[in-house]
């Protein structure tokens, strides 16, 4: 993709941190495919069930980033977003959208999951209301920025640098290291629940794939399985130890001699 050098060169408005409005009216976009939710979800199930989510960090999908740019408000929901840590909020309330700086931290990776209409994935629209990439990359200024092509299983995963957005390097298995996580995320292929499709997983520095629930109840009942065969392949030898003891204990007294003196 080619930025145009104006483009480039401009700088956003003014831009402040405020809390969005109780009122204000927050985008109510439909998600672009079944599939997007169930991609957020497992991102997320693969965290929580390896205990990698810190106690005040905040795993959100189609959730509201806000900030105030030139004196208008604007609010941007990409498919996940990871923020390292929040401020509590008041027991019963229930957050509706978050604006970084003011509420804790900023987000360290947003991702979006293109659809087949491309849905401003990759939009550089420097103008109210901005495009996605110009408003994670000018505006936030977010570390991490995920692409990930559903369909076709393509990944693309961009790194701040000097305030721009460059293309990440993936390592020999095609993943691509995440120190905000300290993971890997790559694409795997494979069955979820009922749906076949290409996944964003994770994997741990030296390799292992993180598992979701239902794999880790597969590989419990497999390893409980290997258990049982194993303790029934003991018994079988103890047995067939035991019958042929007592097979040469009956020909020493066929010879005349007791077996526990000739064990003596």
């Amino acid at each position: 993709m080619t930025l145009s050098p104006v483009l480039l060169t401009q700088s956003p408005p003014q831009i402040r941190w405020e809390k969005l409005p109780e009122d204000f009216p927050l985008p109510d976009e439909p998600v672009e495919s079944t599939l997007q939710p169930l991609l957020a979800a497992a991102l997320r199930e693969l965290l929580e069930l390896a205990r990698l989510i810190p106690a005040h960090a905040l795993i959100a999908s189609n959730f509201g980033l806000c900030s105030t740019v030139g004196g208008k408000v604007v609010v941007k929901a990409p498919d996940w977003v990871y923020v390292p840590m929040v401020k509590p909020i008041p027991e019963g309330e229930i957050r509706r959208s978050y604006t970084p700086h003011l509420e804790g931290d900023p987000p360290a990776i947003v991702m979006e999951f293109v659809s087949e209409t491309e849905g401003g994935k990759y939009s550089i629209n420097p103008h109210y209301p901005y495009g996605k990439w110009y408003f994670y990359e000018r505006i936030l200024q977010i570390p991490v920025y995920v692409i990930f092509h559903p369909k076709t299983g393509e990944l693309d995963v961009y790194r701040l640098e000097n305030g721009r957005y460059t293309p990440a390097l993936a390592d020999e298995n095609q993943r691509y290291w995440i120190p905000e996580i300290g993971l890997f995320l790559g694409v795997w292929w494979g069955q979820k629940a009922e749906t076949k499709a290409h996944w964003l997983r994770w994997w741990t520095p030296d390799g292992h794939l993180l598992l979701w629930g239902s794999e880790q109840i597969d590989q419990e009942r497999q390893r409980a399985e290997q258990e049982r065969l194993r303790a029934e392949a003991a018994e079988t030898a103890l047995e067939q130890a035991r019958s042929e003891q007592q097979r040469l204990a009956a020909k020493l007294r066929e010879l005349g001699l007791d077996p526990d003196s000739v064990a003596d």
